[in-house]
């Protein structure tokens, strides 16, 4: 698309730094990136869910729930009883 050498790489990151400063421009860096792979997905059409959204999962019913805290309970009753076990 663009072709840039290696100088005028150097003063493009040299002005953005001097205009962000050192501590945004790791912010706007990963800005830039997220908006250009947008831009990309929607151009090529991808209907991919990207990387960083969360995985969905399956409800958990209420009594496996209450179960796993009984045995927890259970484990630390024995811990206690036990405490030569834990060294």
């Amino acid at each position: 698309m663009f072709s840039f050498s290696m100088p005028e790489l150097i003063l493009i990151l040299v002005i953005a730094l001097v205009v962000f400063g050192p501590g945004k421009l790791p912010e706007v860096g990963k800005a830039l990136g997220k908006s250009l792979q947008e831009f990309r997905r929607a151009t090529t059409g991808s209907t991919e869910p990207p990387k960083d959204e969360p995985i969905p999962v399956q409800p958990v019913k209420a009594e496996t729930i209450k179960e796993e805290k009984k045995e927890e309970k259970k484990e630390e009753k024995i811990e206690e009883k036990n405490p030569e076990d834990k060294k």
